[in-house]
């Protein structure tokens, strides 16, 4: 075909408008924009409310001393929350309404109502309170499963007390458990999140919530990237109880587990690294009655896939105390079954001791090497890195590290470990097995924390 003959034809197919739909319907659908935000927050902006809370305190004498039996002064902390159905339902954190002698509750419209604690669960940090109202806006609940990684999602609360606030981000993980958290399977995600945010919804672009927000870890005590959510699908279960009981019953068998890595799979012989290796059972626990052994990695729970360990911890704790757990495991390269009575998590059960309380101060959680993980490495001894935080995730130190040695000196028990670090003198070098690799990691002793935000 010609120049001219080509051009001509362009010429007829603009006219007849066939080009132009073509053109329109071969675009690429824009799958987000800015305006999506700002409709997001005008939506959902009035299902979220400003939390206060009164706590009493002793008035103070003028020497600094406290004055027993004179007035009382008020201490007031601000939070968030959001409203999950019509008639005055408000789910917020337990650690913002917690031991409040008032709770206060303004929407956005500026109305305020003394509201009600229905009940708080201060192990998954979930408190339900209650306004006499009707007609209120709830949000929708949405799936955190159908959530992914890398998903825009925009939080709503009151940082600072500035009530109202939108911030957007990503989420930058699923299923992150932290200290003193190990049934709950947090959402990562980098949006902006500050004290007073405490309580408050993160929404995704389909106006859902997803999750409320309820820590960030910092060195400062204010946001620097990371921030963490309660799945709402937890919460919501936990709302139920609290509404139909003022209180949650949570089952447990008495272990504590660990994430399985691509390197313990393979001492495992596990087709691919998922379930939860459990690396203590507790003497006497339900667990030990079942048959369960340190070792063992649950792969199901009642039939549900466990992909890492906090599942396990969580499917179990939603099974009543009394009933029966099925659990599919792996032991001795091959898989198994067992069935375990389980029993009643009380709130003082809820840690079992990971590592001495007197571990060492730069953030490892550890344990010895089980026999058949000695023999499979061919090493005499080490700690297995359960989990890094603070300082030492800081340097590079990666669960499913093995440590040899600190300072030069082999350690082969958390009590080593701990006794060697507390003689360092802040010099903290260690020696780390990472696959066939041997590394020293040296380790700044200056501290962050995971911290819930506190108002």
């Amino acid at each position: 075909m010609s120049a001219a003959a080509f051009f001509n034809t362009l010429a007829r197919l603009f006219a007849a408008g066939a080009l132009a739909a073509c053109v329109a319907a071969c675009a690429p659908v824009q799958s987000w924009n800015a305006s999506d935000f700002s409709s997001l927050a005008r939506s959902n902006g009035p299902s979220v409310v400003n939390i206060g809370v009164a706590h009493e305190a002793a008035a103070i004498r003028s020497d600094g001393r406290t004055a027993p039996g004179l007035d009382r002064v008020d201490e007031s902390t601000l939070g968030s929350g959001f409203i999950v159905s019509g008639d005055g339902y408000i789910l917020t954190n337990a650690h913002v309404v917690a031991q409040g002698s008032e709770i206060r509750v303004r929407l956005i419209d500026r109305r305020e109502f003394k509201a009600r604690l229905v009940g708080l669960d201060p192990l998954a940090d979930i408190a339900l309170v209650k306004i006499d109202a009707t007609g209120l806006p709830a949000v929708k609940v949405g799936d955190p499963a159908n959530t992914a990684v890398g998903d825009w999602v925009l939080a709503i609360g009151s940082p600072y007390g500035f009530t109202n606030s939108v911030t957007a981000g990503i989420v930058s993980a699923k299923g992150r458990v932290l200290p003193g958290a190990n049934y709950m399977p947090f959402l990562q995600t980098d949006v902006p999140i500050n004290p007073g945010n405490s309580g408050g919804p993160l929404f995704n672009l389909r106006g859902e919530v997803i999750g409320i927000n309820s820590r960030i870890y910092s060195r400062s005590g204010g946001y620097q990237g990371l921030s963490f959510a309660i799945p709402i699908n937890v919460a919501m279960r936990i709302k139920a109880q609290l509404q139909a009981h003022g209180a949650v019953t949570r089952g447990r068998i008495g272990v504590l587990v660990q994430e399985v890595n691509q390197a313990l799979a393979d001492s495992f012989r596990l087709p691919r690294p998922t379930g939860a290796l459990v690396s203590y059972v507790q003497p006497g626990g339900a667990a030990e009655r079942g048959g369960l052994r340190p070792g063992d990695v649950i792969l199901q729970v009642q039939g549900v896939d466990v992909v890492q360990s906090a599942d396990a911890l969580g499917l179990i704790a939603d099974i009543a105390p009394g009933d029966t757990a099925r659990l599919a495991i792996w032991r001795d390269r091959a898989p198994a079954a067992l069935s375990v009575v389980v029993e009643r998590l009380e709130a003082r059960q809820a840690a079992l001791p990971a590592a001495p309380a007197n571990g060492p101060p730069f953030g490892l959680i550890v344990r010895p090497l089980l026999p058949q993980e000695r023999q499979v490495l061919r090493i005499e001894g080490g700690l297995l890195v359960q989990r890094a935080n603070a300082a030492a995730a800081r340097a590079g130190v990666q669960a499913g590290d093995i440590i040899l040695a600190l300072n030069g000196q082999s350690v082969a028990s958390p009590e080593a470990l701990a006794e060697e670090a507390r003689s360092a003198n802040g010099a903290v070098a260690l020696l780390v097995q990472r696959g066939s690799t041997r590394i020293f990691i040296p380790i700044e002793m200056a501290r962050a924390s995971s911290r819930e935000l506190e108002d």
